[in-house]
């Protein structure tokens, strides 16, 4: 499952959270005798996506409320580091971001598991650079700026293509920006390539000006997309998570044998909608994209592996025990 376009900055999210931090998972009573219905807290998905269509259809609705449950759509979806924050301080039930922000997260007392996993995205994520940038490989970028996610997707994937090729990862300089705010220092020239993921590659390249130095295939990436739920809620209501589960994974599945279908769900126009060559573009990514899965021992070896590599490049000051914070959804009832 691709990860959503936000719809805001993060501060709107965190602002959005806290709004509703006092109702912790307060459920509803559905009548006299009645049991009552439990509410799940997730960020609203925006414009295109599984949730995406799911909240337009009432799909989901219909799904959760097999298991007496049903969606507060709260906030908007970015990047998982807020998201985390918002699952600790219980404003927040479910999640999605990548292993890579998930490891760093995971460092700082967690009060949540991953449950489901997509796996990494060969062709959508990478180090983009400009068409006419003369920069055509990865020795190529040494001496210069690369914009970065701080502990996320961006700096994971400019080191790895660095040690790759055994580039001290000191001989390049990473300028640490959000997500959502890089655009416009690339496009300015102010930094000379941008590690990225498709939530922002699929618009750069969709101009034309921009190109991949090297994709996610390439690097030899485990940049899993993970889905995260808030620990006490799992264990309070585990049938809701693996219905959860199961509706991502039917969704992700339909996705992407139809991704046009997945896009400009609310709206075809506007910012928050994909037009033209960058439409184009994000089909093609999502048709070579990965399905929602439950986590596997063969995920979980890869898992650790980013939580080795983020040790071992100090990113992290030790290495995460990721297996600590993981659900088996096929054991949930």
């Amino acid at each position: 499952m691709r990860i959503p376009t936000p719809l805001t900055a993060t501060l709107a999210l965190l602002t959005g959270l806290a709004a509703l931090t006092a109702c912790g998972t307060a459920q509803s009573d559905t009548g006299s005798g009645a049991a009552a219905t439990i509410t799940v807290r997730i960020p609203d998905p925006g414009n295109s996506g599984v949730l995406a269509v799911g909240k337009k259809d009432g799909s989901l609705d219909k799904a959760l409320a097999k298991v007496n449950a049903k969606v507060a759509w709260t906030g908007s979806a970015g990047p998982f580091a807020p998201a985390a924050q918002a699952l600790n301080a219980d404003q927040l039930d479910i999640a999605t971001g990548s292993i890579t922000s998930g490891v760093t997260s995971l460092s700082q007392n967690p009060g949540f598991k991953f449950f489901a996993a997509t796996a990494p995205d060969p062709v959508g994520e990478g180090i983009l650079v400009k068409k006419d940038s003369g920069i055509d490989t990865i020795e190529d970028l040494v001496g210069k700026k690369v914009a970065v996610n701080k502990g996320g997707t961006g700096e994971y994937l400019l080191l790895k293509a660095l040690a790759e090729k055994g580039i001290p990862a000191d001989d390049v300089e990473r300028v640490y920006l959000q997500a959502d705010q890089t655009a416009a220092v690339f496009n300015a020239g102010q930094v000379d390539a941008w590690a990225v993921w498709a939530t922002y590659s699929v618009a750069e390249l969709g101009q034309g000006e921009a190109r991949f130095l090297v994709d996610g295939q390439d690097i030899g990436s485990d940049n899993y997309s993970l889905t995260a739920v808030r620990t006490d809620f799992a264990d309070q209501h585990p049938e809701v998570v693996k219905a959860l589960y199961t509706y991502l994974h039917e969704g992700s599945v339909k996705e992407k044998q139809d991704p046009a279908a997945y896009l400009n769900v609310t709206t075809d126009a506007g910012p928050q909608a994909l037009t033209g060559e960058a439409k184009t573009i994000e089909i093609e990514f999502t048709s070579q994209g990965g399905t929602v899965e439950p986590i596997t021992d063969a995920d979980i070896t890869r898992f650790q592996a980013v939580a080795r590599f983020y040790a071992e490049q100090k990113v992290t000051p030790d290495e995460i025990d990721v297996t600590d914070h993981l659900l088996d959804v096929t054991e949930l009832s």
